[in-house]
């Protein structure tokens, strides 16, 4: 269930409840404690669902629970605990052989389960199962206790350990003691991970990606991670940022890469790794990147466009550290006056031996205030493979297909790239124009992106009781060109009235404002209404705002989708 704010009134039967379990062992608060650590929430909850921790904290954290979900949460793990006691010698052998295991019963055995088995229970209905390490649980009657809510159904019928790296608090022995009482057995011993791939496969070498990730396609690999995890981070992890790949990404060898600088006139130079390293300052910036297709869900929903369906999260914020583009440049003896464009052209190629490729105007690239970086790390690590290790294109403000990765070549010229990406790809043109009828050569290849916001919690279609006296609403919003956000505006009925959400991030520069906002509005829940349509819409610091609609944006390749989101909540009696 999504947590949406709300407080309820003082209970006092259930403080007397609380009060009699309170007094109980020390073991019963220190496996409520790990319950209650068992996912980190938002703190959008005012019931006391914070990162508490043992000891002191104990009796507050109590007390936070006297309102809200909490005590049902406490009751709830009592009364389970008291169930399970009950009847856990009533399970026949007869059911254990056959994996009959009833609702609320558990086994710690030598039963055994392939990973095929495992991902068969992915719903309540076939009740849920997950791994960690080598061993099976079955954790469908903890799933509404849980305290980080729908959040844990993101490992259903997988394993736990890439949630549990995002949450470092569950690697504790209390956490691991509750877990233990869901074993069901082990995995078996013939079940190995890798895949069977076949050799000829270009894609055969690709990395291994976090299993929340909604997958686009996957060869080549493209998808987005759940929408609420971009609000719970300003930099967005690394395992966590939206993959976006035209091609099969190529295996470099760190020792042997080189960067070719080319151009007609000037000094042509070849850089190893540890050259672009020590040869150029290092500098860091901190920005977002957007796939020119996020958002384009909405455009099908008007009529169907072409291009993978990207929902909200085909974006995210990073601290990207590198070379500037300028100095490299400058280096080899780039005058802005001279060219027009900066060409990239990445190691990841067709079967054709096609790279992929884009380009920039050069006085993006030489401005020494534009940011442009020859970047190698990430957020303070060394570049993921998937995001263009071991030297990427850092572009800020600009469309994410420019921010070319695994870049091996950079070249001036007086002319745009020809690459079918810069020509025949990553272009708007009017609702008007169809396939028969379009041009790509009539309209620019896209390079700053408009302004941009949309809603990450609550999800649209969740419910809220109307009991809850507020409602939070959280999002991000970010504009292309380094135009800072201003103003975000929220509207808890359609668009007829507004409230201004409050802004969080970093200060950037006036011009610079390459990193997004994110925002949050919380507000009293409207009294006597059924549904919710909440919307929100940005305002960048040149004053351009969201357009209220999409069918007067839409074009036949779904690009720049950025009309206000809206989405729809249900307030239940």
């Amino acid at each position: 269930m999504l947590s949406l704010g709300c407080t309820r009134p003082f209970m006092t039967g259930l403080q007397k409840t609380l009060r009699c379990l309170t007094q109980g062992s020390n073991s019963f608060q220190k496996i409520f404690a790990g319950r209650v650590l068992a996912c980190p929430q938002s703190t959008d909850s005012k019931t006391g669902n914070e990162h508490w921790h043992t000891g002191k904290r104990w009796h507050f954290t109590v007390a936070g629970l006297l309102t809200g979900t909490g005590g049902v949460l406490i009751w709830g793990l009592h009364k389970n605990q008291v169930e399970r006691a009950k009847t856990k010698d009533t399970i026949s052998t007869e059911q254990v052989d056959n994996h009959e295991m009833p609702s609320g019963h558990r086994q710690s055995g030598s039963q055994t389960y392939t990973r095929a088995e495992v991902i068969q229970h992915k719903t309540l209905a076939d009740r849920v199962w997950v791994t960690y390490l080598n061993d099976v649980y079955d954790i469908t009657d903890f799933i509404e206790l849980h305290p980080g809510g729908e959040r844990i159904m993101l490992a259903a019928g997988g394993a736990l350990e890439p949630f549990w790296a995002m949450y470092a608090v569950h690697k504790q022995e209390h956490v691991l003691d509750i877990l233990k009482g869901y074993k069901i057995g082990e995995l078996c011993s013939e079940d190995k991970r890798e895949a069977n791939l076949n050799a000829s496969d270009p894609y055969i070498k690709e990395p291994q990606r976090h299993p929340a990730f909604r997958v686009n396609s996957s060869k080549p690999f493209n998808a987005e991670p759940p929408a609420d995890i971009l609000a719970a981070n300003y930099l967005t992890p690394n395992d966590l940022f939206f993959k976006r790949n035209h091609l099969p990404v190529p295996d470099i060898n760190p020792l042997t890469y080189r960067l070719q600088i080319e151009g007609e006139g000037i000094k042509s130079l070849s850089l190893s790794l540890e050259e672009i390293h020590s040869k150029f300052p290092k500098h860091t910036v901190i920005a977002t990147l957007q796939c020119a297709g996020n958002r384009r869900s909405e455009m099908n929903k008007i009529k169907q466009v072409k291009g993978l369906d990207w929902g909200i999260a085909a974006i995210g914020n990073a601290s990207w550290s590198g070379a500037k583009l300028c100095d490299v440049l400058t280096s080899v003896g780039v005058k802005e006056e001279e060219w027009e464009h900066v060409h990239f052209e990445g190691l990841d190629k067709d079967l054709s031996g096609t790279p992929y490729a884009a380009s920039i105007p050069i006085h993006k690239a030489m401005d020494k205030h534009g940011d442009v970086l020859l970047a190698y790390e990430m957020n303070g690590e060394d570049l993921p493979k998937d995001h263009g290790f071991p030297v990427r294109v850092i572009v800020p403000g600009i469309v994410g297909a420019r921010n070319v990765k695994w870049v091996g070549r950079i070249f001036v010229s007086k002319e745009e790239s020809t690459s079918h990406w810069q020509q025949n790809d990553y272009k708007g043109f009017s609702p008007s124009v169809d396939w028969d009828t379009v041009d790509f050569r009539t309209a620019p290849a896209i390079q700053d992106l408009p302004v941009q916001s949309a809603i990450t919690e609550p999800h649209n279609g969740s419910n809220i009781s109307a009991t809850c006296e507020e409602i939070t609403v959280k999002g991000y919003a970010w504009s292309g060109g380094g135009r800072e956000i201003i103003r975000v505006d929220v509207s808890l009925d359609g668009g007829k009235s507004w409230q201004v959400a409050s802004l969080t991030g970093q200060q950037q520069k006036a011009g610079r404002a390459w990193a997004w906002k994110l925002w949050t509005l919380t507000a009293p829940l409207p009294i006597g209404q059924e549904q919710l349509e909440i919307v929100c819409k940005a305002v960048d610091s040149s004053y351009n705002v969201q357009p209220d609609t999409v069918a007067p944006i839409w074009n036949l390749r779904g690009v720049l989708s950025n009309a206000w989101h809206r989405i729809y909540i249900s307030v239940q009696k």
